[in-house]
């Protein structure tokens, strides 16, 4: 978990269409910063859905079929529209079928075999205590339409009701009011990232239950540069998320070579060379741009759905 909430302050950054795609950039590469997605993982079961109502596309989801949950959405934000929400959850066909129709469907209208095989279902969450905590939320839904479109169980993880419906509700409220207030009146274009951190636990044997949940946003300008950016993350429980700035992490920051530290006290809160050096992992760069970034705290082994770049 420390890996994804390090990663995630030092960066930033009845029918439809759910379509399953090869590639976010190529398809739906609007709903990201510079048209470049997060990490994608490149195992099988992870699967890239331009989420789409009646022919248009509203949010793009990226889906981890054997952990039934989404590892993150990404959507932008155009203001406050008063949007309410659907009484209803859909589903995709095409995750457990190749030869599925790519229309957004209700459960019951989806034929019973295979179904749920590499996604959740309305009757996991049945007596589970959990709610259908979205990611793409409703309240920062830019049309009606497409809060509609946020109802599919790709986009919702199990979330604790008293943080769904509690501080998490608080913070999309405030992100979305500082958004309106700081970003929107200087025609920024603001993009967002909501995904989650998987725990230890599932709901029905099947669903696995996320430990935290995160989200980050970035403000681009014209020249579509970076002016503004935060992330937050919060434990799966009604406690209010922590957030940091990129500018938080830099203040104050000093860079050393590990043979100038002092021995007692070297390492005793971030990685050293010999740590790598043993684990059979690369160290892996998460900011490439300037010689400042060789440092320890900015690298991390590539952790499998534990480490998203942003």
């Amino acid at each position: 978990m420390m890996l994804l909430l390090h990663v995630l302050m030092l960066s930033l950054l009845s029918g439809g269409l759910a379509k399953v795609v090869q590639d976010f950039e190529s398809e739906c590469r609007q709903f990201f910063a510079n048209g470049k997605s997060p990490t994608r993982f490149s195992e099988s079961q992870y699967k890239q859905i331009c989420q789409t109502l009646d022919n248009d596309v509203y949010y793009a989801t990226f889906y981890d079929t054997d952990n039934k949950i989404p590892v993150y959405s990404a959507y932008k934000f155009e203001g406050l529209m008063g949007c309410t929400r659907l009484n209803k959850w859909y589903i995709e066909p095409q995750l457990d079928s190749n030869n599925a129709s790519p229309n957004m469907q209700l459960e019951k209208d989806v034929k019973k075999q295979g179904r749920g095989a590499r996604q959740a279902l309305n009757g996991d969450y049945e007596k589970s205590r959990f709610d259908k905590g979205h990611l793409a939320p409703v309240y920062q839904a830019n049309s009606q339409i497409c809060a509609d479109a946020t109802f599919t169980l790709t986009n919702a993880a199990p979330q604790n009701p008293s943080f769904n419906r509690g501080q998490w509700r608080v913070l999309e409220g405030n992100i979305a009011k500082e958004l309106s207030d700081q970003c929107l009146p200087n025609k920024y274009s603001v993009y967002i990232v909501t995904g989650v951190v998987p725990g230890n636990n599932n709901i029905n044997n099947r669903v696995k239950v996320p430990s935290h949940f995160w989200t980050a946003y970035c403000c681009l300008d014209n020249n579509n540069k970076c002016q503004i950016s935060r992330g937050f993350i919060g434990e799966n429980t009604n406690i209010a998320p922590k957030n940091k700035t990129i500018d938080d992490n830099n203040k104050g920051a000093h860079v050393a070579c590990e043979g100038t530290v002092n021995i007692q006290i070297r390492g005793g809160r971030q990685a050293l060379n010999g740590d790598s050096n043993r684990s059979g992992y690369h160290k892996d760069h998460l900011h490439q741009s300037s010689r400042q970034t060789h440092r320890q705290t900015s690298l991390s082994p590539m952790l499998l759905h534990k480490t998203v770049i942003l």
